[in-house]
């Protein structure tokens, strides 16, 4: 069977110099006799693929080292949990901007207090809460800024009083920020960064400081930035992988990416609006350009769009089972191409359905 273009919200589609080199590490690793599958983790083959990954990390994202890099397990819940039980003492404010938002909330809740920031719930989270500057004083502020089941995403991250803790998990490597705003960033590799099994912390030596309670080392983010990810055995294939994908990132060079991420969502907005059987999820102003959530005026029609697609190649657009619809996943590994395959299609069932 041809390859099929995979909008997918994760795992993801990655980029094909990536999946070539990753396979056949899978057979052997450089000129070692061994597959990367079987290389030590405390050896210097592996150290070596750590020391590389973390340092892309801070060099794309712009960040020094005083950001500590990890790869960590147990995907976006297992920080959702971490987080509190790290760094909650008194009270953290929470962003109420989507599912996963509010599913972070529920967790820090085991812990202690937790404050609504913001909340667009009353607008089923087809906007993104006004967020310029938070002044309270919390001990920290958690915050998603791209929604993958709503379609939404913050334009900034707003200046605060209190540390910044962010879920990037589906943006992340997307598009240019000031990331020194933020004390903690956390993302799922499976979107913009290799595939699943690994999840990456980013963290400002002063959080490690903050650090609330006594906690297993394996539960602690302090252990884990002192044994450099290695508490326990780290999942080698996923950070290699993950390693392919940063050295791609920095060849495209993110200022590029960023360009060609944003002229993506503007042609399939557009095709989405203009049709008459289609609508978008989220309002203008909130829009994501990685996660294009839509649906039909017509509900009767969504599985002969879905199969309309199939036959074209197009796979992963069936949206979040909590909301169906439609959402394609524009991560950097999708090209322009394969977006406008997308958009011929709306354009051709569009055609074909309207009497």
């Amino acid at each position: 069977m041809d390859k099929l273009i995979n909008f997918g919200a994760g795992p993801a589609a990655l980029p094909q110099p990536v999946l070539e080199a990753a396979a056949a590490a899978l057979l052997r690793y450089k000129d070692t006799g061994l597959s990367i599958l079987e290389i030590p983790h405390r050896g210097k083959l592996f150290t070596a693929i750590i020391e590389e990954a973390n340092e892309l990390v801070r060099e794309l994202l712009g960040l020094g080292n005083d950001y500590h890099v990890m790869w960590m397990q147990g995907g976006g819940r297992l920080q959702f949990c971490m987080l509190p039980m790290n760094f909650l003492q008194q009270e953290a404010g929470y962003v109420d901007s989507g599912h996963w938002a509010a599913a972070a909330m529920e967790q820090a809740q085991y812990y202690g207090q937790t404050k609504v920031v913001a909340s667009t719930r009353e607008s089923d989270y087809r906007i993104v809460p006004e967020l310029t500057n938070i002044t309270d004083q919390l001990d920290y502020v958690h915050l998603t800024t791209n929604n993958t089941i709503y379609g939404t995403q913050l334009g900034q991250i707003p200046n605060s009083q209190s540390p910044i803790v962010a879920d990037m998990s589906s943006e992340l490597f997307s598009r240019q920020l000031d990331y020194k705003q933020c004390q903690l960033i956390y993302a799922v590799a499976q979107k913009n960064i290799g595939p699943a099994g690994v999840t990456l912390v980013i963290m400002h030596e002063s959080m490690a400081q903050r650090q609330a309670r006594d906690v297993p080392d394996i539960l602690s983010y302090r252990e884990m930035a002192r044994q450099n990810s290695m508490v326990n055995t780290p999942p080698v294939f996923a950070i290699y992988t993950s390693l392919l994908t940063l050295r791609w990132i920095k060849e495209q060079g993110l200022d590029t990416l960023e360009r060609k991420n944003e002229e993506k969502a503007r042609i399939l907005y557009q095709a989405i609006d203009k049709s008459n059987l289609f609508y978008g999820v989220a309002e203008p102003d909130s829009r994501s350009k990685m996660n294009v959530c839509f649906r039909l005026h017509r509900q009767e029609e969504t599985i002969p769009f879905l199969d309309f697609c199939r036959e074209r190649k197009i796979t992963g657009i069936k949206g979040h089972r909590s909301v169906g619809g439609f959402r394609a996943s524009l991560y950097n590994a999708i090209s322009l191409e394969e977006v406008k395959i997308l958009v011929r299609a709306i354009e051709d069932f569009t055609t074909h359905t309207t009497p």
